[in-house]
């Protein structure tokens, strides 16, 4: 139940108010929306969609780059064109203990209502444990369904499912997801249900299988895969960022993209009489902001957006989803910086993207190079790092600056903000000069970050929102309060 009764339950009581306050401006609920009319029990499913790490400057950035590609605009974008009726606003997503969450604390608050320390996974500072939405929505006979880009057992994903004191325990994270029987897990992750990965050799695999529930280990698997439960594990660890999945004909055929786990994930939850949840994040978003990866950024942001699409479908001509679309907090806060004269180069300094072959994760890989280590290798030289460099963003560089990024390799170089002295930042400051892009660290950052809900309920989100009113109001929308405990 909640813990802040007034504020979280009564905001939903008076949606109108918020609604008619603020329905009017750029922010809230388009001007032509109608007075409140949704009430408890309208939801009989929600979707929960969250690009993890996502600043402001990364939508504007991929809508950029989707526009000079293909001469479309971004779903996301086109929404906030459309005729279509829908809330617009900002959240505020602190933590307990901090004014920057990490992704734990920000899914837990969305998952069981409460604000809790960073690190911890729906467990407070005196060791409570609240019980998560999938086993409200669970209980009240509804599908659950998780869908992300990481493994599944990371921060965002468990945040909906699981209770850990440290996000890092994914392996117990694992166990949970066995025991409480959601019915649909996608994503990245295998090493945490192998017996040949797992500490205590628990064939997870087996048991989920013993259990009833068909395994997918590819993306033949997914589409072939009969109806029910649905255990769906495609790569070791996170899944690869989708810069190099495009340039990969392998992973292409192996490794089912973002929106084809979104449409798989809605078909199967949807043959639920009553309804369902499901959670799809874009995880890899937040990991190409920490490594300031401009590529790994952008075409995972855009990738994300073809989930959206996939969710719009969905929804078109029926009145019975809510559908929340989010982020958890910003990274890095990247964005194009006005170059040249009238600022007229910026747009192709950006345009150079579109011929990036490569993470920068693609590039620590054939460095055998960990973000842990202090340095390379022995044998790598300035040369092969810049031969890389060049080879992944397609770009020319100049010799001083492939010794910057060598020194960045080797914990060498000085930069006056020490976050920014790290390989990845040394790479994108490098980069920034070819194309325009640049990040202002490598951590979270306590912006109010985006919000865009629509359907039964959407009516009832104030303009600047806090993140544990979601919680409230997607259990009461969905008509599960009595499961809450």
């Amino acid at each position: 139940m909640s813990d802040k009764t007034f504020s979280r339950r009564d905001f939903l009581k008076t949606g109108a108010f918020s609604a008619g306050a603020f329905g009017t401006g750029l922010f809230g609920s388009r001007a032509n929306s109608p007075v409140t009319k949704s009430v408890p029990g309208e939801a009989r499913n929600v979707i929960f969609l969250v690009s993890d790490g996502m600043s402001h400057g990364t939508l504007a950035l991929a809508d950029q780059i989707k526009i000079s590609e293909s001469g479309e605009k971004s779903h996301w974008r086109q929404l906030y064109e459309s005729d279509k009726i829908y809330h617009r606003g900002l959240m505020d997503m602190m933590p307990l203990d901090s004014v920057v969450t990490d992704s734990s604390a920000a899914s837990s608050s969305w998952g069981s209502g409460h604000r809790i320390n960073n690190g911890a996974v729906n467990w407070s500072p005196e060791n409570e444990q609240y019980k998560t939405i999938c086993e409200i929505f669970r209980d009240a006979g509804k599908g659950t369904g998780l869908v992300t880009t990481t493994r599944v057992t990371h921060a965002t994903p468990a945040g909906f499912a699981s209770n850990v004191p440290q996000r890092g325990m994914e392996n117990e994270i694992a166990v949970q997801y066995y025991e409480r029987e959601y019915d649909l897990i996608m994503g990245g992750g295998a090493r945490h249900f192998s017996a040949e990965s797992r500490p205590d050799s628990r064939d997870l695999f087996g048991e989920f299988a013993a259990k009833g529930y068909h395994l997918a280990r590819n993306r033949q698997q997914m589409k072939n895969a009969p109806e029910g439960k649905l255990l769906g594990l495609f790569y070791d660890s996170h899944l690869p960022y989708t810069v190099d999945h495009k340039n990969t004909p392998e992973l292409q055929q192996e490794v089912p993209t973002l929106a084809e786990m979104s449409e798989a994930a809605l078909k199967r939850l949807e043959q639920n009489p009553n309804g369902f949840i499901l959670q799809i994040e874009g995880g890899r978003v937040d990991h190409a902001a920490h490594g300031n990866c401009p590529s790994g950024l952008i075409y995972d942001q855009i990738a994300f957006d073809d989930a959206i699409k996939v969710v719009m479908d969905f929804t078109e001509g029926r009145d019975d989803t809510l559908v929340i679309l989010t982020t958890d907090h910003g990274n890095a806060n990247p964005g194009l910086s006005g170059l040249g004269s009238g600022y007229r180069q910026s747009p192709l300094m950006l345009d150079t993207i579109k011929e990036y072959r490569h993470s920068f994760e693609w590039i620590y890989a054939e460095l055998n190079f960990h973000w842990s280590q202090q340095s390379v290798s022995d044998h790598v030289t300035v040369n092969r790092v810049r031969e890389l460099v060049e080879y992944a963003c397609n770009t020319k560089i100049y010799e001083d600056e492939a010794i910057m990024i060598f020194n960045a390799f080797n914990g060498d170089y000085r930069a006056p903000f020490r976050d920014r002295q790290g390989p990845g930042a040394v790479m994108a400051g490098v980069m920034a000069n070819y194309n325009g892009i640049y990040f202002i660290g490598t951590n979270h950052t306590s912006d109010y970050v985006e919000i865009a809900a629509w359907g039964p309920g959407h009516d009832r989100i104030p303009t600047l929102v806090r993140n544990t009113d979601l919680f409230d109001l997607m259990v009461d929308m969905a008509g599960v309060r009595q499961y809450a405990g």
